[in-house]
């Protein structure tokens, strides 16, 4: 019987693939990094063909590693990094050009002009889409690619040209141009789609003029996307699951029950307050949006979005040439009592919630003679934890306090970072056995989808944690160091 589950999870960096067996362990994978591209300053770019390649690459790498055929696969999933645009022919599936990444800030100026042109507005797309008029999102994305590439807005609306996010790219590759699909939480991360109604919203369409025949179909988070076409992975398999790569984490860590909450360390990060099926307004710049959708019923959540969180620690590496790997820094934190006044704010490409400030650029704050590579180091790891406090302040003003924190990415292996999270937070904070929850999520919706799972109590019944990490340094020293933190950014700060 096939009972493997194939998850595909396309990140910001790089794609991978890794199996799962049906108790959810990881079994075999493969992933390669893939070539960032910085054409302007702000600017950010994916080959969109780089992508697919790698990603159908690291499927066979992971079926190899794991000693199984795509006959053995019952299905499979798909998380991605999310927001990213990509338009192409539905004649050729060539790219228009290059993917525009959700870090991509060319749309800033497009955005306040119509922040000022339509004053009022702002509320009018929260109540509909739970997010804010930002660059982040893709609408402002497709309209800047209509506009620049030649012919590319008459083609669109004459139905010769698709849009999707990074998940639609990658199964219409996969299915041969069969299907042009998205899920629920995608769709709700484009300023498009009106998260209320579930539906693309011909206002919204018309506010940001993007023609809705780009669009893809709209379907649950576990739901028939089509096959893989056989001949790519020597099998057919279903694609059962489509979910954004932050909502399949909070899938993977079993955050089911309204009140419970998660944060993923990536590229940047993300955290994630299951919120239940009402749609909640926050008073705080937090995004409301959709969680997962299954059976047609909405679960909601709130989302605080860090844009750099790892991406600071690469920065020490391919930039600075401060470390060799990731992981030196862990050895570098360790080796200093304190940054002793430094701080780094991380804001390459602008500051995310709770301060939404584009124009926001890094500083690297509090240097004297004294300070090495060390401090450094450690003080873009400890900016990581003190972003994650802004967004749970947040979050316990517009829906209380959580008791817990559930973590979970490549950055959360560093003990150092957790124990000082959990120091910086006053919470306890949970690492699970599979860190890689992203794909986990997602493999656990394409297995409820196909049979392997009944229903999400049996997928919490899997979950388990690793290590628990109290808090421990003097709260009084925490709270110092925290508003030298909150000092720092406003030094940053343009709005």
């Amino acid at each position: 019987m096939a009972d493997y589950l194939l998850a595909i999870d396309q990140g910001t960096t790089s794609s991978r693939a890794i199996v799962f067996d049906r108790a959810g362990q990881p079994v075999g994978s493969g992933q390669k990094e893939f070539e960032q591209h910085y054409p302007e300053a702000g600017w950010v770019e994916h080959d969109a063909k780089v992508i697919w390649r790698d990603t159908l690459q690291v499927c066979r790498e992971a079926l190899q590693a794991a000693g199984i055929d795509a006959a053995d696969v019952a299905a499979c999933g798909i998380t991605n990094q999310r927001e990213t645009t990509v338009i192409w022919d539905r004649a050729t599936g060539e790219p228009i050009a290059r993917a525009i990444v959700w870090q991509d800030r060319r749309t800033s100026a497009v955005c306040q002009t119509l922040r000022e042109r339509e004053r009022g507005r702002g509320e009018w797309l929260a109540e509909r889409t739970g997010l804010l008029l930002d660059p982040y999102f893709s609408a402002t994305k497709i309209a800047w690619l209509l506009d620049q590439v030649p012919g590319a807005r008459a083609r669109a609306e004459a139905g010769e040209l698709a849009f999707g996010t990074i998940d639609t790219w990658l199964m219409w590759n996969l299915t041969d141009g069969q299907r042009h699909v998205t899920d629920a939480t995608n769709a709700s991360r484009t300023l498009l789609f009106n998260i209320r109604t579930q539906q693309w919203d011909d206002e919204l369409l018309e506010f940001f003029n993007v023609p809705r025949a780009l669009l893809p179909e709209v379907l649950d988070s576990a739901a028939d996307f089509g096959h893989i076409e056989a001949s790519l992975l020597g099998a057919p398999i279903p694609i059962g699951a489509v979910l954004g790569d932050q909502q399949a984490a909070t899938v993977g860590q079993a955050c089911f029950q309204p009140g419970m909450v998660k944060s993923t360390y990536g590229t940047g990060c993300f955290v994630v307050l299951n919120v239940g099926e009402q749609f909640v307004r926050s008073d705080n710049r937090l995004l409301t949006t959709v969680a997962y959708r299954l059976n047609g019923k909405t679960t909601y959540a709130l989302e605080g979005s860090i844009f750099v969180a790892g991406a600071a620690v690469q920065w020490l590496r391919d930039s600075l040439k401060l470390i060799g790997h990731a992981a030196d820094t862990e050895k570098l934190a360790r080796s200093v009592e304190s940054t002793d006044g430094v701080y780094l704010v991380p804001a390459f490409t602008g500051l995310g919630a709770p301060y939404w400030d584009p124009d926001a650029r890094g500083a690297l704050i509090g240097l004297t003679r004294a300070s090495g590579f060390a401090e450094i180091a450690r003080a873009a790891l400890e900016s990581v934890c003190y972003q994650t406090r802004d967004l749970l302040d947040a979050m316990a003003q517009d829906a209380g306090a959580p008791r817990s924190l559930c973590v979970d990415g490549g950055m959360v292996a560093n003990d150092w970072l957790v124990q000082y999270l959990a120091d910086t937070l006053r919470i306890p904070i949970d690492r699970p056995q599979v860190l890689e929850t992203t794909a986990l999520g997602v493999a656990y919706f394409a297995g409820l989808q196909v049979g392997l799972y009944k229903n999400l109590d049996e997928i919490a019944e899997g979950w388990q944690r690793q290590a628990r990490f109290e808090p421990g340094r003097d709260e009084v020293k925490m709270q110092r160091r925290y508003d030298g933190w909150k000092a720092a950014v406003e030094r940053v700060l343009t709005n």
